[in-house]
């Protein structure tokens, strides 16, 4: 067991980076990095601003991953021992094919020297209006995919902050306690005050020690981290009584939890009467749950009350194979599947309107279970029909086996076979696919949490494509991809349970 446990983990570890990796190539290698700037309103605001205009494009690019890109005055503090000799410019006027006179700028020797350096480094040259220098290097495919993995994942640790303004700062990781005086891991030094801490909200311990990073969401939720935008609470802010570090009890939004470090240049007047020490940027309380909690309640409501439906139809369908029952459910099925699920799904909202449940989300928010009953109900009903038609085959095909016609000849009753034989054979295909339901509900549906304006994931896959936010489309072939995989391999454990005869050894014949 531990041996096939090892190898099924290093394989789909090597799974998981082949399909990011293969998502880098794709996304750097085939589409022009010209498109990122296709919904980027901010870019036609400095059409008329080509300095600015150029900083801008070339410093999103960098943040992206496509290119290196340094400033006239990078270069300088970089290479040069004068950095003032280095941006010198000498001006002279010369006239140009209009006659008219300009102003020619040229580079001092030391910053023509420095210039020098960075071409042979294989960089591209150009210049500001201005008269400085600015390079571009583009980065291959190959550093570009280096770059994600090796920086995926992210420890935080006592010297993650610089402070300019607080060199003398402690660093260290001391166990203690949060503002409610539960127990916590700090830290001093890192970029969060809380590794590890306890509170009333499932699964209770919580950590901020190691984390994902892909990066900054753009253009959309520009300046995010990508997983920020997934996990965080949405709504409007919800304030309760807190109690701040230097003992002071307030109502605040805070989330006390989650401060991370703030420079001391950067520090308010508000922050220094509430914190005593520079861990002032917190995120916040909100009303509603983060995309990706509210994709996994809408799918696992939908998922209960699908299989509840589902299989015991199944069940009677096989039971009563060819009859009345079976016939009305094979009609049920043809109809669920020969429907589109967008017009199934507008004819379900208008039933739901006659008995006056929210067509919204919005309209009564995620605090009242009206807003649950019909999207789950919705989506549960899209999944019923294969999940019936694959019981009631899976039924039938132990139904004509050759135990079954045994335990006939041996006199056991059709209702004892089906109970003690037929079922326990048939659920287990099933049994296998509980797990991928289960955790692939954090996918979300894209047209139910359209049309009803769920604020989940549904639809994030398909936005960050159709805006080209890179770094959100690999944050989100990472997360869909691992949990996929590891959906198979529960799949696989909860099958030993129900059928212990199912052995998961790397010398089995069962894989």
């Amino acid at each position: 067991m531990k041996r096939y446990f090892l190898g099924r983990l290093i394989r789909s570890i090597f799974s998981i980076f082949i399909v990011v990796i293969i998502a880098i190539v794709m996304i750097f290698g085939f589409i022009p990095k010209e498109k990122v700037f296709e919904n980027d309103p901010q870019l036609s605001k400095l059409s008329g601003k080509p300095d600015d205009r150029t900083t801008y494009i070339y410093t999103r690019w960098e943040e992206l991953g496509y290119l290196d890109y340094v400033t006239q005055a990078d270069m300088c503090k970089a290479y040069s021992d004068d950095y003032n000799e280095c941006m010198r410019l000498d001006v002279t006027q010369e006239t140009n094919e209009t006659g008219k006179v300009v102003d020619v700028y040229s580079n001092s020797e030391e910053g023509q020297r420095v210039i020098k350096i960075y071409e042979e480094q294989g960089y591209t040259v150009d210049y500001m209006t201005t008269g400085f220098a600015w390079a571009s290097r583009d980065n291959s495919i190959f550093n570009i995919a280096v770059k994600y993995i090796t920086n995926m994942f992210k420890v935080d640790n006592p010297w993650a902050v610089t402070d300019p303004d607080n060199p003398d700062m402690d660093r260290s990781i001391y166990f203690g306690t949060d503002n409610n005086g539960m127990p916590a891991l700090k830290c001093s030094g890192c970029e969060h005050q809380y590794l590890i801490y306890v509170d009333g909200s499932f699964p209770f311990i919580h950590q901020n020690w190691i984390s994902l990073n892909f990066g900054r969401s753009y253009p959309t939720y520009s300046g995010s981290y990508t997983m920020d935008v997934i996990s965080d609470q949405q709504g409007e802010y919800v304030q309760k009584e807190v109690t701040f570090d230097n003992g002071t009890t307030a109502m605040s939004s805070l989330d006390l939890h989650s401060c991370q470090y703030k420079q001391t240049s950067t520090l308010d007047r508000m922050d220094k009467s509430r914190f005593e020490t520079n861990y002032a940027n917190c995120k916040s309380f909100k009303s509603e749950a983060s995309m990706i909690n509210m994709s996994y309640i809408f799918g696992i409501i939908s998922l209960i009350i699908a299989y509840i439906i589902a299989i015991p139809s199944g069940i009677i369908m096989a039971q009563k194979k060819d009859k009345w029952q079976d016939k009305l459910g094979m009609v049920y099925i043809n109809v669920m599947i020969a429907v589109p699920s967008l017009a199934f799904i507008y004819f379900a909202r208008n039933i739901g309107i006659m008995f006056n449940q929210p067509t919204k989300f919005p309209t009564y928010g995620g605090g009242d279970i009206r807003s649950y009953i019909l999207p789950g109900i919705i989506l549960a009903l899209l999944s019923t029909a294969s999940l019936m038609i694959w019981m009631r085959r899976y039924m039938v095909d132990q139904s004509n086996a050759d135990y079954v016609k045994f335990a006939r000849a041996k006199g056991l009753s059709q209702g004892e076979i089906f109970r003690r034989h037929i079922l326990k054979n048939a659920i287990i295909p099933i049994v296998n696919g509980i797990p991928s339901s289960i955790i692939l509900c954090i996918g979300g549906s894209v047209i139910t949490e359209s049309v009803f304006s769920i604020p989940g994931m549904g639809k994030m896959l398909p936005d960050a494509i159709n805006a080209n936010n890179n770094a959100m489309i690999i944050t989100l072939t990472f997360i869909f991809t691992a949990l996929s995989i590891i959906a198979l391999l529960l799949g696989d454990v909860l099958m030993t349970f129900v059928d212990p005869r199912i052995q998961l050894s790397s010398k089995g014949e069962t894989r």
